[in-house]
């Protein structure tokens, strides 16, 4: 969490609240060899978040997840003071949560609940200029898609799950599609600097876990929206895919973006009726190595073998949604 944890609920799954107390842990499952794997996250845990501790439960012998509002990925005009933090919730949810691996029933073994103390010895501010101590950054690949929108964005993620990988050392780690510049990133990072836990390979991205009435992806942000807002919420989704049927089409990247677009303003048109704001932020067509934007006369055939990431952000409201299909070899990505 962002602040100390005085008081915690009572929970049959042990919490780990500082670094010391979570490497002696650790320790004991090295020494008995066991395989870990790790879902870091912010909590406000909802289906999708319990996707991946599922995913990691019926591929590792123990499951880790973390909960801590990262105050260093938050821009100083950014919603870090009223981030949801649902902490009990959060437990019953985990709680509840199991696998059986032939004989052995497994559940989610610890949870990581770090101060920001502990997170950032030399401390922590939101505003870049003015921080101290080490940082990690990802040259050359954290300034499109989300990060022209959110420029400090990835250095906070990067340098934020160094740590936890530093701490937690998990055999596997699992992320969601719906953050794909993320999770392509952090894959990048363990590569880069050669991480030994995890190895690359082993950072694991996961189909987005959407709404099964309206496709909406699933974030903790989505509580944000009113009862009308959410109702036109479901628009980038929609619009997306009718830039996937284009692009399948053989259309140019141009033509599929204009169609997106085109969904985007009539939904908005739709929901100033209502009394509902809505902001498109972006929507774009990325190489999946790169994060290059493609070439406005690009299509399938051109693309060639790289998997294209179809991307968008949308303001509903204050409520910034963001979303995105993989076209090409899925595969190759979410694994």
């Amino acid at each position: 969490m962002s602040t100390s944890i005085s008081i915690l609920p009572p929970s049959p799954i042990p919490l780990l609240t500082s670094v010391a107390s979570y490497r002696q842990w650790r320790q004991r499952a090295f020494d008995e060899g066991k395989s870990v794997g790790f879902v870091p996250t912010m909590g406000a845990l909802h289906d999708g978040h319990l996707s991946l501790v599922q995913r990691s439960l019926a591929e590792n012998e123990l499951t880790v997840l973390s909960i801590f509002v990262n105050p260093a990925q938050f821009a100083p005009h950014e919603d870090l003071a009223t981030y949801p933090r649902t902490l009990p919730g959060d437990l019953e949810l985990l709680t509840a949560q199991q696998v059986t691996v032939g004989e052995t029933v497994r559940k989610a073994s610890a949870i990581f609940l770090p101060s920001v103390q502990d997170m950032y010895p030399s401390g922590i501010s939101q505003d870049v200029s003015t921080q101290k101590g080490a940082f990690v950054e990802m040259k050359g690949y954290g300034h499109q898609m989300e990060g022209a929108s959110r420029p400090t964005f990835f250095r906070g993620v990067v340098t934020i799950v160094t740590k936890l990988f530093n701490v937690v050392q998990p055999t596997n780690a699992y992320f969601g599609q719906k953050d794909i510049q993320q999770a392509l990133l952090l894959r990048r990072l363990c590569k880069d600097l050669l991480f030994p836990h995890p190895e690359a390979d082993h950072v694991h991205i996961v189909p987005t876990t959407r709404d099964p009435n309206d496709g909406l992806a699933l974030s903790s942000r989505n509580a944000y929206l009113s009862a009308n807002e959410r109702k036109f919420a479901p628009a980038i989704y929609k619009a997306l895919q009718y830039a996937k049927s284009a692009w399948s089409n053989g259309e140019s990247k141009d033509r599929c973006i204009s169609k997106a677009v085109s969904v985007i303003d009539e939904v908005k048109a739709q929901a100033a009726i209502d009394g509902v704001d809505m902001r498109l932020d972006y929507i774009e067509m990325n190489d999946s190595e790169t994060f290059d934007v493609l070439d406005a006369s690009s299509n399938y055939q051109l693309a060639g073998d790289i998997p294209v990431i179809l991307s968008g952000a949308l303001w509903v409201g204050k409520t910034r949604l963001i979303d995105n299909i993989v076209v090409g070899d899925l595969k190759r990505i979410i694994r």
